[in-house]
């Protein structure tokens, strides 16, 4: 009898440690937002999948599912996630939650955005004043937003000058340090902002734009690009991902009483 029990430990000791597993890219402001502490563990729970995370900027990510290293990709941009599917490196795009950007800066507002009837008007009251605007400078999806937004007011951050237009190269939690710490403005999703501890003298200044809006979208790498990759396990945490359940976990997180994510994923065609 011992012996038998003996075996029957060795066997669910060797399932347990044969989960299977996957990569997936996911960017810096979902893994800052705390988010993935909540639902990896319930992924491994009812999926008994490893997903390790490469945590990077949305550039990056698209670029490790261009070469096959991850996957899947968990990313917020979607005129380069349209591309991604459409070169045939992702073999769908799938939405699964969203957020919104925000502005931040010194709590004197020295520039005045607070009062911008839309974040053009913000940021062209940055510009004019010339205050210390901290950017991500990275390639990530916050980065490419924030260039589209100072594009549709009208400039280009190329034609900035280094004085006042800080790019740092850095992720989401590093630039909110670098603002911090420089009692700078910025731009970041509303979920990194709100998990940030260090704010020293900065705040929320302006919001509610709805150009702002920021989709996060799931995008398995297409077999037929690159064989080796494991879509079958790609594809469970996409079912996962968009079920009942973890779309409730998702909608629930928060920190203090602001929710961080709204998810927002629809059935399969």
């Amino acid at each position: 009898m011992k012996h038998l029990f003996s075996i029957l430990i060795l066997i669910l000791f060797t399932i347990s440690a044969n989960a299977a597993e996957m990569k997936l890219a996911v960017t810096t402001s979902f893994n800052n937002s705390g988010l993935s502490d909540i639902l990896i563990p319930e992924i491994k729970k009812d999926l008994n999948l490893e997903v390790q995370l490469l945590v990077v900027g949305t550039g990056q990510a698209l670029r490790l599912g261009r070469s096959g290293d991850v996957d899947a990709i968990l990313v917020h941009s979607k005129a380069a996630e349209e591309d991604f599917v459409a070169e045939g490196f992702g073999a769908h795009r799938r939405e699964i939650m969203y957020n919104d950007f925000v502005l931040i800066g010194p709590s004197n507002d020295p520039a005045g955005i607070s009062q911008s009837i839309n974040v053009a008007e913000a940021l062209k009251k940055i510009r004019e004043a010339k205050s210390i605007f901290v950017s991500r400078g990275d390639d990530s999806g916050t980065h490419r937003k924030e260039i589209a937004l100072w594009e549709k007011a009208g400039e280009s951050s190329k034609d900035f000058s280094a004085n006042w237009y800080r790019e740092v190269g850095s992720g989401m939690g590093a630039t909110l340090n670098t603002a911090s710490g420089m009692d700078a403005y910025v731009m970041s999703d509303r979920a990194s902002w709100l998990k940030f501890g260090n704010k020293g003298n900065l705040k929320l200044l302006f919001e509610g734009d709805p150009i702002l809006f920021n989709q996060y979208a799931y995008l398995p790498v297409d077999p037929r690009k690159h064989p080796h990759v494991k879509f079958e396990q790609a594809k469970r945490l996409e079912t996962w991902l968009t079920s009942e359940k973890a779309q409730a976990l998702i909608g629930a997180y928060k920190i203090g009483d602001e929710t961080l994510f709204t998810p927002n994923a629809k059935a399969e065609d």
